[in-house]
């Protein structure tokens, strides 16, 4: 070109310029991966049995999920016949139904007891350690035990609650021989068993507010309800976004004291989905199905606890 090389060119330009190349990546050293090794190596203890008892077993129970299996005879493949049949099912909506009454009944009385209990015992009171170690020992105590002892508490005919409720005049009702009343009777043990739980979360959270801006709401003339409604309960949100999830998840996979207290009863009136899952694999031999049905489950719960932290944005706030 014009007798005058791109190098010339280059040249009276000024000093040619390496073009930019892509970094390579780093190799790992050999204490790198020595030191990867011994994490992989302390890892295995909690490996291997979420492998074996948690993985392994939900990869199985999709496979059954898609053939008919009675636990005996050889499985059938009916690819996705047992979802459809389930989908169609009315039993599978009322199970759904009667878990739904029971999380909207149980989760409020779990939380608002906790919070009261939290924020009691958040006073400077005389025996409090005492008291929080004895509101949280039912956490702790075996589902069984808790429900036959709330089996006993509210039986209709000798039940200390129902001598109580004569006693000042009140109707007696039938709890877990009435259908009206199975499921309430659920509730009523199942938050007294978790308040403790609850409790300990959401005092927690409220020992992590700082003091400072409960003494600048009182500088600035705000009521008891103000501070508790404008300070506290934003502030106490990431502690309640916490519990409202886990609640919500053990919620919808309640099952030991349906089972001890009901059985599912009386007419179904108090079956939810994992008390279906159990009876249709130990019961009536529907192995596929009751696998299917436990998938569904985990897609509601999963929905519900996606939905729960994409929300988490507009109403959670971290001081």
């Amino acid at each position: 070109m014009n007798g005058v090389t791109v190098e010339a060119r280059a040249t009276a330009a000024g000093p040619v310029r390496d073009l930019p190349t892509t970094p390579k990546r780093p190799r790992r050293r050999p204490g790198q991966w020595k030191r990867l090794g011994w994490v992989l190596f302390f890892l295995l203890p909690s490996a291997i049995p979420l492998f074996v008892f948690t993985l392994i077993p939900m990869v199985s129970s999709l496979w059954v999920s898609l053939h008919q299996w009675n636990l005996i005879s050889p499985m059938k493949w009916v690819g996705f016949g047992n979802y459809a049949n389930l989908l169609g099912d009315e039993m599978t909506r009322r199970v759904f139904l009667h878990t739904l009454i029971y999380v909207v009944g149980y989760l409020p009385l779990v939380y608002v007891g906790g919070l009261l209990l939290a924020l009691a015992l958040n006073q400077k009171l005389k025996g409090r350690s005492f008291l929080r170690a004895t509101y949280f020992l039912p956490v702790v105590t075996s589902w069984v035990v808790v429900a036959l002892v709330w089996k006993w508490l509210l039986n209709p005919t000798n039940g200390l609650v129902n001598q109580v409720l004569g006693a000042i005049g009140l109707p007696e009702p039938g709890w877990w021989t009435d259908p009206q009343w199975a499921l309430p009777a659920v509730m009523l043990s199942s938050a007294w068993k978790d308040l403790g739980f609850v409790m300990v979360i959401l005092l927690a959270g409220l020992q992590a507010i700082p003091g400072e801006l409960h003494e600048a709401a009182m500088v600035d003339g705000s009521s008891p309800w103000q501070r508790f409604w404008r300070v506290t309960l934003p502030l106490l949100s990431p502690s309640t976004f916490f519990v409202v999830v886990i609640s919500l998840i053990n919620g919808f996979q309640v099952f030991d004291q349906v089972y001890v207290m009901t059985a599912g009863g009386p007419a179904g009136s108090s079956q939810v989905v994992v008390g279906q899952i159990y009876d249709l694999t130990f019961r009536y031999g529907r192995a596929g199905e009751a696998s299917a049905l436990s998938w569904i489950l985990f897609a509601v719960i999963l929905l519900i606890t996606v939905v729960q932290i994409r929300g988490q944005r507009r109403w959670v706030h971290y001081a």
